[in-house]
């Protein structure tokens, strides 16, 4: 049995008490941490927590490559230096198993709200949408002009931001667009205002 199962087994189930679970997509840079930090931080630490579907897979990424995990989690040169890689590591995990990552973020959270942070495919947002698994999913995307993006560090590089990982979510509908930019029409805090009287409004149902 590898190191991946060994960390992550495949037997683990959703955890039945997140009601509402919050997904959030957007391009590198568009500020999805950011944006996510600042929601979390809006509807307090007791009532929301975000899980991030990356972190499973960088974890046992990091674990059979003798990698630093934190640093994996970090958005400095070190994770850009193993993304490529790390990318199609994962999707043969989850050409396995579309929905283990997910499975797995959920068993751990412990509040009613989960804040996904990085929706990145299909199949990530279909999870939480199969009614037999009894969430409430709100799906937002977070967007930000190219200009913006590269005042953040953002560089196209191929084989990451012209693949699925980047591109799979793009044109889809959304519950919320946030658009975390000096041009915004909506400033990011309403946009985020809006958001959390929704989330609360799931809740009270």
């Amino acid at each position: 049995m590898g190191i991946f199962h060994s960390i992550c087994h495949p037997s683990v189930k959703p955890n039945k008490q997140v009601p509402v679970v919050v997904i959030f997509s957007g391009k590198r840079k568009s500020g999805k941490d950011y944006c996510t930090e600042r929601l979390k931080s809006m509807l307090g630490p007791e009532t929301a927590e975000i899980g991030r579907l990356s972190a499973p897979l960088k974890l046992a990424y990091a674990k059979e490559h003798n990698l630093d995990y934190k640093q994996l989690l970090s958005d400095g040169p070190y994770k850009e230096k193993y993304r490529k890689d790390m990318i199609r590591w994962g999707e043969e995990r989850r050409n396995k198993d579309p929905g283990f990552f997910a499975k797995l973020v959920v068993a751990s959270c412990a509040r009613p709200v989960l804040i996904i942070s990085d929706a990145r495919r299909v199949t990530d947002i279909e999870f939480f949408k199969e009614p037999a698994r009894g969430f409430y999913p709100i799906t937002v995307r977070v967007e930000a002009t190219e200009e913006t993006r590269k005042t953040r560090g953002w560089v196209f590089t191929d084989g990451v931001d012209n693949v699925e990982s980047e591109c799979g979510l793009d044109g889809r509908n959304w519950d919320h667009v946030i658009e975390n930019d000096p041009t915004a029409k909506v400033p990011l805090h309403n946009a985020l205002k809006i958001l959390c009287s929704s989330i609360r409004g799931r809740l009270e149902d």
